[in-house]
């Protein structure tokens, strides 16, 4: 045992170097920054812009498709960080460049205007490009090559980013659903904040770890003029087939924060039945969020032990096998989602118990488990270390394609609406819709806001009316779901061309057979032009609304088959890598064999500490 006083970054914790959990706090608040904000985009994007709590009153289907978009570029944009690590700054300078601009995008996401909006989206994509993929290589960068602590250190480093997910979920979602949606932005700005601090505060337990090589007194500079050899170039040709694994994997993952988060909205039973607040009677969506980061702090290093166990008895462990595994395992978890389909289906605007949600994100976790933290070591052994970040850098760019590929498929679930307008009077409307509570803009003696109980379309705002729908000769008849009135004076519906809502509808009908004794259903969603409810005139006229509604056994019958193509496709993939394990293994040249806990060696940078 050493007797000499040893430097902050020579020490250990829990049998880690202290380092690992410097980049544990700043990653968990970064990822409490990230996952509080994603948790609330497509949810604010969806929601009308002259709803109570605007949004920004786009369609589920263009929600998605902005989705996809963002979270690809946040991951891709990962390529120009790592490089920049690499041919530049270092790994540790660009980890502080990326979270000074996660900084900023956060703070102006949290100001109420559309440009804020899409301006604070950019600057968190160019801050998470820098950040990822570098902090993620630090963490290698700790230990020693064959050192059979790297895997658990990683799967510790997991656990943070999923505390931060986690935390992120249940505040940022409760915050939002309570005071709106730029106060949850806000908040998660405020996370980000703090692991910039932690960050900043923790440099002197990270000295000589993600530094740039190319420097003159790097110790490492060598490395970075040496040309490949046939093993770094074996090694490389695995870790680009590894990344089709990542892209099929968060393909199907990334659906939580999209699909999934849009139907726990809609068709889900939140209400838990319980008393108190408004949030926890019925449970507001975003906070589903937070299932899939609890289940990993929860079982992360059961799993992690698992496969330590697995390993020696002798079995099967290689991280290719793993990322197999877990993307079955992940797969298999949509089979959950099958069965919310069916359940919701089963009635009329029916919805499905959240036990099925439960159990979705806890076979997405496991899966999770054992491909992500795994898949982020596999490239720390295998990756020459002139190209570790911008190795790391296209592993997450995978994970943004596989994230855009996730929001074309939530895309495609999504029917898109039929179209119409509201042509009856508002006196008219008010026999089919209720009275709630408004604000009126003004506060009481007391300084809280005084309520209005009146009828949506006097406040302009929208409204929402069940109907039954089918063909009868060559109209579409509406009636009101529960009563039998019918809707037909209340509402028109395009006509103009072949191609015309009232023809597409009309076709569709017809062809699956719906008649008055058994007919289809929709909720027809009212809402006023946003330029025209600006217009202080125009307050409360009852004009100007439009009319968007799909088909509920459509769009149910679409959103069940999007769910059983993901499961068929992911256990199918993660098969056929099976078949290829021995040829995989063999390019790696053994990186994986003689991993042994290196602590009572002697290692680069680092000495063991005293206990």
């Amino acid at each position: 045992m050493s007797t000499a006083i040893k430097q902050p970054h020579e020490k250990e914790l829990f049998g880690h170097p202290v380092g690992l959990f410097i980049l544990f706090f700043t990653e968990m608040w970064e990822r409490f920054s990230y996952y509080g904000m994603r948790g609330l985009l497509v949810l604010y994007i969806a929601t009308s812009a002259t709803a109570a709590d605007a949004g920004l009153g786009w369609t589920t289907k263009d929600a998605l498709w902005l989705y996809g978009w963002y979270t690809m570029l946040v991951y891709v944009m990962s390529i120009p960080g790592g490089w920049i690590a690499d041919k530049w700054l270092g790994q540790k300078k660009t980890v502080m460049l990326g979270g000074l601009l996660l900084c900023l995008g956060h703070g102006v996401l949290a100001i109420p205007n559309n440009t804020a909006f899409f301006t604070g989206l950019l600057l968190v994509i160019l801050g998470v490009g820098c950040l990822k993929p570098n902090i993620s290589t630090m963490v290698g960068g700790l230990y020693k090559q064959g050192d059979i602590r790297r895997d658990k250190g990683f799967t510790i480093f997991y656990i943070g980013i999923n505390i931060g997910a986690f935390l992120a979920g249940i505040v940022v979602g409760v915050v939002a659903a309570k005071y709106g949606w730029h106060w949850g932005f806000g908040l998660a700005g405020i996370g980000m904040g703090v692991g910039q601090l932690v960050y900043m505060w923790g440099q002197k337990y990270l000295v000589g770890v993600g530094d740039f090589i190319g420097a003159k007194d790097s110790v490492d500079k060598e490395a970075a003029k040496k040309p490949l050899t046939k093993i770094d170039k074996d090694r490389i040709v695995v870790l680009l087939i590894s990344f089709l694994i990542v892209i099929v994997f968060w393909g199907a993952f990334e659906q939580a924060g999209g699909l999934m988060n849009l139907y726990t909205d809609v068709k889900v039973n939140r209400v838990t039945g319980l008393g108190g607040p408004s949030w926890l009677q019925e449970i507001p969506t975003a906070v589903f969020q937070s299932l899939n980061a609890g289940y990993i702090i929860i079982f992360g290093t059961v799993i992690a032990g698992f496969w330590v166990w697995w390993r020696k008895k002798g079995k099967e462990s290689s991280s290719i096998f793993k990322m197999a595994i877990g993307t079955i395992i992940m797969g298999l978890g949509f089979v959950f989602m099958m069965f919310a389909s069916k359940e919701a289906s089963g009635e009329t605007f029916g919805k499905a118990m959240m036990f099925w949600i439960f159990m979705a994100y806890l076979f997405h976790t496991i899966g999770e488990l054992c491909a992500s933290p795994v898949a982020l070591s596999f490239i720390t052994k295998l990756a020459p270390l002139k190209y570790a970040s911008i190795m790391m850098g296209i592993y997450f760019a995978c994970t943004g394609f596989g994230n855009k590929l996730a929001g074309s498929i939530g895309e495609s679930s999504q029917l898109e609406p039929y179209g119409g307008s509201l042509v009856a009077s508002k006196e008219m409307v008010y026999s089919f819709t209720d009275k709630s509570d408004f604000e009126t803009g003004e506060k009481d003696a007391n300084g809280e806001k005084i309520m209005s109980n009146d009828y949506p379309i006097n406040q302009d705002k929208n409204f929402e009316i069940r109907a039954s729908v089918y063909p009868d000769g060559d109209n579409v008849r509406f009636e009101r779901y529960g009563t039998g009135q019918s809707l037909d004076g209340l509402l028109s519906l395009s006509t103009e061309g072949e191609d015309s809502d009232k023809a597409k509808l009309l076709a569709t009908l017809k062809e699956d057979g719906v008649t008055k004794d058994k007919p289809y259903h929709a909720k027809l969603l009212f809402e006023k032009d946003e330029e025209k409810a600006k217009v202080e005139a125009n307050k409360g006229d009852g004009k100007d609304y439009g009319l968007s509604f799909v088909l509920e056994e459509d769009q149910s019958a679409q959103e069940y088959k999007t769910f059983m193509y993901i499961t068929i496709f992911t256990v199918a993939f993660g098969l056929l890598l099976m078949l290829f394990l021995k040829k995989l293994k063999k390019l790696t040249h053994g990186a994986e064999d003689n991993e042994r806990d290196l602590r009572n060696e002697e290692a680069e940078g680092f000495e063991l500490a005293d206990n």
